[in-house]
């Protein structure tokens, strides 16, 4: 068990029941609430239902994937939470994958004016990106959480037993943030990212890469909470990567993971192009990405698209579009910018490189 943030307690859990029921009992209470999506709803709460700090928890379900974290979604808990009788008093907990923590943290975070929520993440991206550092938000105009708040979850719980049914693209999706985490950590972790069987993986072993992962992102956020510096560090691979999830949108949407693996793509190309990252490093991870995530189908046509996508970045300055770059692994530059040709030139190494 770690405590790495001011007001958030992450821990790792080795016995899920004692550690909710002493997360439930750090929050004064009046009412108890889960929110589900349906898949959580069918593989996931009966897995804590049954336990005796679970027994008063009334259920809201919403519908599952990214295309429903929305305003609507947003509305539809806000008004089963009035409906069964909600106080500024009651306590919200978050069980499912980043589409539920970030949402059911927002409808926490603004109902009455804020009540407490737990975040129980049941995907490995969950576990590792969207339920640590105080993030909440919905999807809006067709944009990825251009609405939000920042504000922590009382506790986040992360045990490994969601992992074990996960399929193989929820779990790539996971480990894409995994492999961010250890471009912008050091040498060894990236290693050991890369040389891990992503496709038959240790689970222990697992368990241990999503701690030293958790805590790279929590140190990062200690530092600066409000993403005003280091904090856009976090940012690797997701200026271009939210771009190709927004188009994907407008298609077939794609996980958050496999659009970040494919920013991760771009952007490690523009590293090597402005701020000298190494050429071999690049290719090798680039390689690993393009062996397991494969290539979103895009072509020239598409690029006038992605870049009004990449305008709309919550990070761009005076209608730049800005980047965090790395100088090598570990070596991190915040507010890059790159002209239109630079990020085309990005792209086409996307669609034909390696």
């Amino acid at each position: 068990m770690f405590s790495l943030m001011e007001q958030q307690k992450v821990i790792l859990s080795e016995n899920l029941e004692k550690a909710l029921a002493a997360a439930i009992h750090e929050c004064s209470h009046d009412r108890l609430f889960v929110l589900v999506d349906e898949t959580t709803a069918r593989l996931c709460l009966p897995v804590v239902a049954g336990f005796d700090c679970m027994k008063e928890a009334q259920s809201i379900v919403i519908q599952p994937g990214d295309q429903h974290k929305d305003v609507d979604a947003l509305a539809h808990v806000w008004s089963e939470l009035g409906r069964m009788g909600a106080t500024r008093h009651s306590l919200l907990i978050n069980l499912g994958g980043g589409m539920v923590t970030d949402l059911g943290g927002f409808a926490a975070s603004t109902f009455k004016r804020g009540i407490q929520f737990i975040n129980i993440p049941t995907t490995l991206l969950a576990m590792v990106d969207a339920s640590v550092g105080g993030k909440t938000g919905v999807n809006f105009g067709g944009l990825k959480n251009e609405i939000g708040v920042f504000r922590n979850a009382s506790s986040v719980i992360l045990d490994t037993v969601f992992l074990r049914t996960m399929d193989r693209e929820n779990l790539l999706s996971g480990y894409a943030e995994m492999l961010k985490h250890g471009l912008i950590n050091h040498g060894t972790m990236l290693t050991q990212l890369l040389l891990f069987d992503v496709e038959q993986p240790d689970l222990a072993k697992l368990q241990q890469m999503v701690a030293e992962s958790v805590q790279v992102k929590q140190r990062i956020v200690l530092e600066d909470p409000l993403e005003q510096g280091i904090r856009k560090a976090l940012n690797l691979g997701h200026t271009v990567g939210h771009a190709f999830e927004s188009l994907a949108l407008e298609r077939t949407p794609v996980l958050h993971g496999y659009a970040v693996a494919w920013g991760l793509v771009c952007e490690l190309y523009l590293s090597v192009v402005k701020v000298g990252f190494p050429t071999d490093c690049m290719r090798q991870t680039v390689r690993f990405i393009f062996d397991h995530y494969g290539r979103m189908p895009i072509t020239c046509d598409d690029y006038p698209a992605l870049l009004q996508l990449m305008s709309h970045d919550k990070k761009n300055v005076a209608g730049r579009i800005n980047f965090t770059l790395l100088g090598a692994v570990g070596d991190i530059q915040i507010n890059q910018t790159a002209t239109k040709e630079e990020i085309e030139e990005a792209l086409d190494f996307y669609r034909e490189g390696c």
